[in-house]
């Protein structure tokens, strides 16, 4: 059982489109979306729920009236100003730190664990599907992932599955991490813009200090050759797997609008060239 994780420096590359599609052309795999902060693969893959249950994360205060003596000591303490004046707790500035409830005088101060979302083991049309929700404004989310990732490693053990493909997240932050961690391979997903090659450099070295081996991606390639070429330099010469190009087609736009992968909407030379993308990940990965 071998595990891949397709990532981006930024939001929009189309990271979850190209991820879809391998959903569709994998056999023997399982699926995980690990954007947890803005999950959307669903959109695409239609998921049936099978099970759910609640994500619990970290805690938060609760002040009791009902003890509580007003003598200020939580609130002269809280360094993130989230206790008012007439001692309510506000719950999205709490950090959860528990300095309040260790200093209490009065021990009127609980702390709960609090929930964070909900997480899901759903069926598609192209296999099992590990996914969650995050709440709005609600933090954890790289210990959701982490969550998301045990759950799938677990079923992929079970079902005796060969594969395990995990949609990451955008950026280089903590769920990022949480989902390129001890992974056998990371495919950066990028455009052909000078942002796009900064988010493309940093992720990778993201990669590189968690010793996991990148491939490179460059998606809507022919709207500036030039800079795509470049970073086909860069990968050749970083110790980057180049996985191939894609060019810019209608038909993955069409395709979201009929909730279908691309591979299963089209045959055109943008689903071609994820194929080709596809069987060399594959064979770089998981053979």
């Amino acid at each position: 059982m071998k595990e891949l994780t397709i990532i981006s420096g930024k939001g929009g590359t189309g990271k979850t489109s190209l991820t879809a599609s391998f959903a569709a052309l994998a056999k023997n795999k399982i699926m995980v979306d690990a954007d947890v902060d803005a999950a959307d693969m669903d959109l695409i893959l239609t998921p049936t729920i099978r099970h759910e249950e609640e994500f619990k994360g970290g805690h938060y205060a609760v002040i009791n009236q009902d003890l509580c003596t007003e003598c200020g000591e939580c609130r002269e303490r809280c360094q993130f100003d989230a206790i008012s004046e007439d001692y309510v707790v506000d719950k999205i500035d709490c950090e959860g730190c528990g300095v309040c409830v260790y200093f209490c005088p009065a021990d009127a101060i609980e702390f709960p664990q609090r929930t964070c979302g909900k997480w899901y083991i759903s069926d598609t049309r192209h296999g099992t599907m590990v996914h969650a929700k995050l709440g709005i404004a609600e933090e954890n989310s790289g210990l959701l992932v982490t969550l998301l990732r045990q759950k799938a490693k677990k079923m992929a053990e079970d079902e005796k599955l060969e594969k395990i493909i995990v949609d990451g997240p955008p950026g280089i932050g903590c769920p990022v991490i949480a989902s390129m961690a001890n992974s056998n391979g990371v495919l950066i997903v990028t455009e052909p813009t000078l942002s796009g090659t900064h988010d493309m450099e940093r992720v990778h070295q993201l990669a590189e200090f968690l010793n996991v081996p990148s491939m490179l991606c460059v998606n809507k390639y022919d709207l500036n050759p030039g800079m795509a070429e470049k970073m086909q330099h860069y990968a050749e010469t970083h110790n980057i797997v180049f996985a191939g190009t894609i060019p810019y087609d209608r038909d993955m736009t069409k395709a979201m609008v009929e909730q279908k992968t691309l591979v299963e909407y089209s045959d055109g030379k943008a689903a071609q060239a994820v194929k080709a993308i596809w069987e060399k990940v594959n064979h770089t990965v998981f053979q």
